[in-house]
């Protein structure tokens, strides 16, 4: 199968499959699943990719962070590893990586919370058809978390249970990681960045760049209590790993950020408010949290999550973590993923 690969590759990237023709992935009940391509989504090309060892395994699908930082472009990223026993669904979201390459955006086009969700919806009821699944689990970290949210609260009946990690809760909720940042620079004596965060005042900002600038102060000091991210996760493949898809990925990523902080505060990230959808889940709740996460704290987390009725539901703090993904958020999301959700969802 894996020598068909390239071939397959092309054809589908010369003649999309769509959400209505496409014909079952799955001919044999335990047959492997890898394919990427184009899939006409809400009148756009959005590009999908499923792989796994069995046809017969759970489903995940993933809703990528960022926005604009599509995970389907390292072939061993931090999900390398599920492939044994889930089929792993990635999809570039409107305005990001092979999706923004193949329909660039008009500059008076906009992304809202709403379009993405309906967007991502329409990609679940393909995935299911295509895979012969009644349900999937969701899946989404950061930005991703609230995309999941939203499209679980939506339509529950087509998903078994969702995992979040680093869960964003609502824009103006999730801003107490400023005045932790200052604290940890304060004591550390770094007065270079307690001056530069500082002048940039409490969040939220109407300075679209203000975002970047505390999010690079905050990695610096993630970075000093939590384990690295391995570099080969970040590696893209060959098909990613062209001048043009590069420069898509890039273009995407700057797009969509621009369209999450918006130019005055007026992006997509001003909408956010989970607590606005209600906190009454139909389908099992879990949450991966890094103890030292900054931008999503642990204490904005759990207030959520206290709020949260659910069939089955469960917080699970992992030390050493931070924000963005590393071994020990991912081994923690792997023993949920086979121990807990996987034989609900089988």
């Amino acid at each position: 199968m894996r020598s068909l690969l390239p071939a397959l590759t092309a054809t589908l990237l010369a003649l999309p499959f769509t959400c209505t023709a496409a014909a079952p992935a799955c001919a044999a009940p335990d047959g492997r699943v890898q394919e990427e391509g184009f899939v006409r989504i809400n009148g756009i090309e959005q590009w999908v990719t499923m792989r796994g060892d069995s046809c017969a395994n759970p489903v995940i699908l993933i809703a990528h962070g960022g926005p604009g930082n599509p995970q389907s472009l390292y072939v061993n990223g931090p999900d390398a590893g599920l492939s044994k026993d889930f089929t792993v669904v990635h999809w570039d979201q409107r305005g990001a990586g092979m999706t923004y390459g193949r329909n660039k955006p008009l500059e008076t086009e906009t992304l809202t919370v709403e379009g993405l969700r309906d967007d991502g919806l329409a990609v679940a009821r393909h995935v299911a058809a295509r895979l012969g699944k009644n349900k999937l689990i969701m899946m989404g970290g950061s930005w991703g978390s609230v995309l999941a949210v939203n499209m679980v609260k939506t339509s529950p009946e087509l998903f078994c249970a969702y995992l979040g990690t680093a869960q964003f809760v609502s824009h103006r909720g999730n801003t107490d990681g400023h005045a932790k940042l200052i604290a940890l620079a304060r004591a550390a004596g770094d007065t270079e960045t307690v001056t530069r965060i500082e002048a940039l005042g409490p969040p939220p900002w109407t300075n679209p760049r203000s975002f970047g600038i505390e999010r690079r102060a905050m990695r610096k000091y993630e970075a000093m209590t939590t384990d690295p991210m391995p570099k080969e996760w970040m590696t893209p493949g060959a098909l990613y790993a062209t001048p043009q898809a590069l420069a898509d990925y890039e273009g995407g990523e700057d797009y969509s950020f621009f369209q999450f902080v918006g130019p005055r505060d007026n992006g997509m990230a001003a909408t956010i408010d989970l607590y606005k959808l209600g906190t009454d889940f139909k389908l099992p709740v879990y949450l991966v949290q890094g103890t030292e996460d900054l931008l999503t704290t642990q204490e904005v987390t759990q207030r959520y999550y206290d709020a949260i009725r659910a069939p089955v539901k469960k917080l699970v703090l992992v030390p050493r973590a931070g924000h963005d993904p590393n071994p020990p958020t991912v081994e923690a999301q792997t023993r949920l993923l086979k121990e807990e959700i996987r034989p609900r969802c089988l």
